[in-house]
C-alpha cells in the first residue's frame, strides 16, 4: 500500500539520519579524546612585491602577522575598521581590544564586526566593548521574520583590517593565541587604490547590519582595478562571486593549479573544472590538513580523494599542523587569497571575502609559500588510498550526504 511504502521510506530515513548522527559523535568524541599534537611548521619571511598602484606583503605565520596588524592599529590617525569571525578574549584578544580602545580614546573612529554566533563561547564580559568602540555582533540566530529567508542563516566568516583607507589586511587568520602559535594561516597586508574597495565592503556590511547603531559613513575614492580585485560573497543578497572566479581561473589554467584550503569538499562544478584541467596535462595539486580542527570536514573531503587520485589530481597531506589557508596560484600570473574555503559554506552560504590578483611577482611569491608548505606535507596516492580499511570506507559513505551542510 503507499501509506505503507511511505512508512517505509520514513523509517528508512530515520534510520540512516540516527546512524549518521552517531558516527559524527563518535568521531568527534574519538578526535577529543586523542587531539592533535601541532608541531612547529616550516615558514618563511617574504620581502613585498609591488605593482604600478599597489604594494602587496605575505604572511604564513600569525608571529609575523600580528604585530604588523597592531602596529598599523597603532598607527591610526582618522579610521580602524575590523571584521573577524573569531575574537577570542585571551592574551591576543586583549592586546587588539586594548590598542582599538586606546585609539578610540584618542579620537579615531574604531568600528568591529564580530560573528555572534562564532563567539558564542567567548566570555560575555569581553566582547562588552566599552561605548568609545562601536561594535556589531552578526546575529547569530535569524529573526522569526527571517526564518525562511536562506541568507539570514550565513555567518560573517570574513576577517578584514582596514586603517585609515590606506592600508588593509586580508585572509584567513582569526584572532586568538591558537592562531598566532599553533595554525599555518594565510594573509596579504594591501596598500593602494584597492584599499577604499575593502572599506567600502566593511561599511556595505556595517550598514545593512548595523539595525539601531549609528550608519557608516565614509568618503572613499573608488576605482575600477584590473590587476587586483575584491571578491565578495554576499549571502544577504544571494551573490556568490568567489565560485565563479575559482572556475573561471581553473578553467584557464595551462600549466599548473596550485591550491591550499583547510575544507577541500568541492560542489560538483569546481570538481569537474579540476578534473577538466588536470586531464588537458595541467598539475593540478591540493594541499589539505592531514587532520584539521573539523574532523567531520575531514571526512566528508576524504569523500572526494579517490575520484580525485584517479582523475589526475594530486592531494597533499599538510602534516603535524592545522593549515587555514584560503589561497590558490595559477600559472605563475593568477592567485587569491582571502576567507572563502571550497566548501558550501564558503562558497554558497557564507559572506566571505578574496582578493584576486593578477601579478607575477605577486604570484611567485605564492609559489614560494606552496613550496614551503609541500616541504611539510606528504603526497597521498591512489595505491595507498584504495587500501584503507574497509570499515572507513563504510563511514564516507554514511557520511557523504552531510556535505550541503558544510
Amino acid at each position: 500500500m503507499p501509506f505503507e511504502s511511505f512508512q517505509d521510506l520514513i523509517t528508512m530515513l530515520v534510520v540512516i539520519l540516527v546512524l549518521q548522527v552517531s558516527l559524527a559523535l563518535l568521531l568527534i568524541g574519538v578526535r577529543k579524546w586523542r587531539p592533535t599534537r601541532y608541531q612547529r611548521y616550516p615558514r618563511i619571511s617574504l620581502p613585498p612585491t609591488n605593482d604600478e598602484r599597489h604594494q602587496f606583503q605575505l604572511y604564513m605565520s600569525g608571529e609575523e602577522l600580528f604585530p604588523a596588524m597592531l602596529q598599523a592599529i597603532e598607527s591610526a590617525q582618522r579610521l580602524i575598521l575590523l571584521e573577524t569571525f573569531i575574537f577570542k578574549g585571551d592574551d591576543l584578544g586583549h592586546k587588539f581590544r586594548e590598542a582599538l580602545l586606546r585609539k578610540a580614546r584618542n579620537g579615531v573612529a574604531v568600528y568591529v564586526i564580530i560573528d555572534g554566533f562564532a563567539n558564542l563561547v567567548v566570555p560575555r564580559k569581553f566582547k562588552k566593548f566599552p561605548p568609545e568602540i562601536q561594535l556589531l555582533s552578526y546575529p547569530a540566530f535569524p529573526r522569526l521574520s527571517q526564518i525562511f529567508d536562506i541568507g539570514s542563516y550565513a555567518r560573517d566568516h570574513r576577517k578584514l583590517l582596514v586603517v585609515d583607507n590606506e592600508v588593509a589586511f586580508i585572509g584567513g587568520y582569526n584572532l586568538g593565541e591558537l592562531y598566532r602559535t599553533e595554525w599555518r594561516d594565510t594573509h596579504v597586508q594591501v596598500r593602494g587604490p584597492i584599499v577604499s574597495n575593502l572599506a567600502e565592503m566593511f561599511a556595505s556590511q556595517w550598514n545593512r547590519y548595523r539595525r539601531r547603531l549609528t550608519r557608516l559613513h565614509i568618503d572613499l575614492d573608488l576605482e575600477w582595478q584590473s590587476t587586483v580585485r575584491v571578491q565578495r560573497n554576499d549571502a544577504g543578497r544571494l551573490v556568490f562571486p568567489i565560485r565563479s572566479m575559482y572556475l573561471d581561473a581553473i578553467e584557464r589554467a595551462e600549466r599548473f593549479v596550485y591550491i591550499s584550503n583547510a575544507y577541500f569538499i568541492p560542489d560538483r562544478a569546481i570538481l569537474e573544472a579540476l578534473v577538466m584541467t588536470a586531464r588537458r596535462g595541467v598539475d593540478v595539486r591540493i594541499l589539505v590538513p592531514a587532520e584539521s580542527n573539523h574532523v567531520l570536514a575531514d571526512w566528508l573531503a576524504r569523500h572526494y580523494f579517490e575520484f580525485c587520485l584517479r582523475h589526475g589530481i594530486k592531494i597533499f597531506l599538510y602534516e603535524n599542523a592545522m593549515i587555514h589557508a584560503k589561497t590558490a596560484t595559477i600559472d605563475g600570473i593568477w592567485s587569491t587569497v582571502g576567507t572563502a574555503n571550497l566548501d558550501r559554506l564558503s562558497l554558497a552560504g557564507n559572506h566571505e571575502i578574496n582578493l584576486e590578483i593578477y601579478n607575477a611577482a605577486f604570484a611567485e611569491r605564492m609559489q614560494e609559500i606552496f613550496a614551503c608548505d609541500m616541504a611539510n606535507a606528504r603526497e597521498l596516492t591512489l595505491a595507498e588510498w584504495i587500501k584503507r580499511p574497509w570499515y572507513t570506507k563504510a563511514a564516507e559513505l554514511v557520511l557523504s550526504p552531510l556535505w550541503p551542510i558544510l
